[in-house]
């Protein structure tokens, strides 16, 4: 059985596996009111301050992992009851203060906030706007800026503390990035879970004559240790999928496709991160036209399989909390049904019963170990590099200057130099996730290790190209 890394993580586990459990055996109606006690026997409490609002907490779950609210569009959710633990106060004044006689903190506030009482800064809060010109005034040090760790990990800022004082998304600047989900040190914000939706596929495929596939992404590399991705393979084949591709085949489509339109335009954004995207559709919108018009390789993936298989639904399982909103855009024309996160996959291992560490491992070698490097921050680019060289495209004829942007800060300066015609690159590879996809919201294990896998698993693949993949994929 999993070790997992926090009791955050256990827990979301625990819910979904029970969740799905019930769902294979067409019991949620009569089952679901019975998992919170399941989960939280008591009589005593361990995570909070008392068994009752453990199981309230893990009812909020419940409710997650059936798709929750449905009349809220974001794919994440702030669960209230949960978020009652981190401090209010983002602006405190600490012990370094002096009381000083310059009071610079005094007299920068635009609110008249801070006053010195007892040779010591006193900050009242309700006047308080948090603006931080005092944390810079302080030639102590002595005031700080304690942002909620979901406030501190949104780089949209899309993230604030609501009336109530529990944390409130703004849905016009969330980008489903996800960065929240595992900042909360209680777990308290959840991305929705589909994984219902995916029992239920997978019950009906043999009524209903259809089959159902599942796209994995390179990320999955060493995410299910000690088994192997040959293992976690056959798993899949054991809970009823008719059979598995790697996403880093569609990456290798779109290292083809972006090569080309690249040439052609001269200027060019990938398209393979859907929260990037949206991030850059939401604050840069006049520079939107700079992203790539070729499909992330989930949906090039998605029609590739149903191009195969006319009687194909497929099932993205990746590390990305993004890709639940994206799914179900219209510009992805249906290329996907549904969407696990690898936290997602392992529960409805648990679910069935299918231990995957014993199970004789399954082939899947379908991409070029540069497909399969778009998990880290620097595979794309150095994917359509590839795809240009060829293509027979000189360095006379044509310069790649590529800008790998590793988590959203990074590529918000690439664009605020793009817009002033300042960016040294034509080529900005977009990653909302620090690390690119290997460090993802829905991963199991997260560690710097991950991209090593990830190497590894691109090395596998070493000395194919990506026009041979292409074209056998085409027989």
């Amino acid at each position: 059985m999993r070790v997992f890394e926090t009791k955050v993580q256990e827990l979301k586990n625990d819910v979904l596996r029970e969740v799905a459990a019930l769902a294979w055996e067409d019991r949620l109606t009569t089952g679901i009111l019975d998992i919170p006690e399941k989960i939280v026997p008591g009589p005593d409490a361990t995570m909070r301050c008392c068994i009752y609002k453990e199981r309230a907490v893990v009812s909020q779950r419940v409710k997650m992992a059936l798709g929750g609210d449905k009349s809220n569009p974001c794919v994440v959710e702030v669960m209230e009851v949960a978020c009652d633990e981190c401090p209010v106060s983002a602006i405190t004044v600490g012990p370094a203060c002096r009381g000083c006689i310059a009071t610079r903190c005094v007299h920068v506030c635009p609110k008249e906030a801070i006053s010195v009482v007892n040779h010591r800064a006193e900050i009242d809060q309700s006047k308080c706007i948090a603006c931080g010109k005092c944390t810079s005034a302080c030639p102590y040090g002595a005031i700080t800026k304690n942002l909620r760790p979901c406030e501190r990990g949104c780089k949209g800022d899309a993230i604030s503390m609501g009336e109530n004082k529990k944390a409130a998304i703004n849905n016009d600047k969330c980008i489903s990035c996800g960065t929240c989900v595992y900042q909360c040190p209680f777990g308290a914000i959840m991305d929705k879970s589909f994984l219902v939706d995916v029992v239920q596929m997978l019950r009906g495929a043999e009524r209903w004559g259809y089959h159902v596939y599942a796209a994995v992404a390179p990320a999955i590399a060493g995410q299910f240790a000690p088994a192997t991705l040959g293992q976690v393979v056959a798993g899949l084949k054991a809970l009823g999928f008719h059979g598995v591709y790697e996403v880093a085949l569609g990456a290798d489509m779109v290292a083809q496709e972006e090569s080309g339109e690249l040439l052609e335009k001269g200027m060019l954004a990938s398209s393979c991160c859907p929260a990037f995207v949206d991030y850059v559709e939401k604050n840069f919108p006049n520079q939107a036209d700079l992203i790539s018009h070729t499909p992330s390789p989930m949906v090039m993936i998605g029609k590739h399989i149903k191009k195969v298989d006319p009687l194909a639904k497929v099932v993205f399982i990746g590390p990305c909390v993004a890709k639940k909103k994206e799914f179900r855009l219209g510009k992805t024309m249906g290329a996907i049904d549904c969407v696990l996160t690898f936290e997602e996959l392992y529960p409805l291992f648990e679910s069935r019963g299918v231990y995957i560490e014993a199970i004789e491992p399954a082939v899947l070698d379908d991409a070029t170990g540069f497909g399969r490097a778009f998990a880290h921050s620097g595979g794309v680019s150095a994917a359509v590099a590839e795809a240009l060289a060829e293509k027979g495209v000189a360095k006379e004829e044509f310069e790649l200057k590529a800008v790998p942007c590793s988590g959203i800060e990074a590529c918000k300066l690439a664009f605020l130099k793009a817009g002033r015609n300042v960016l040294d690159g034509n080529f900005i590879e977009g990653m909302a996730c620090d690390g690119g996809c290997v460090q993802g919201a829905g991963i199991i294990i997260r560690s710097p290790k991950n991209q090593m896998e990830v190497d590894k698993h691109a090395k596998e693949a070493a000395g194919r190209t990506i026009q041979t993949v292409l074209e056998e994929s085409e027989k």
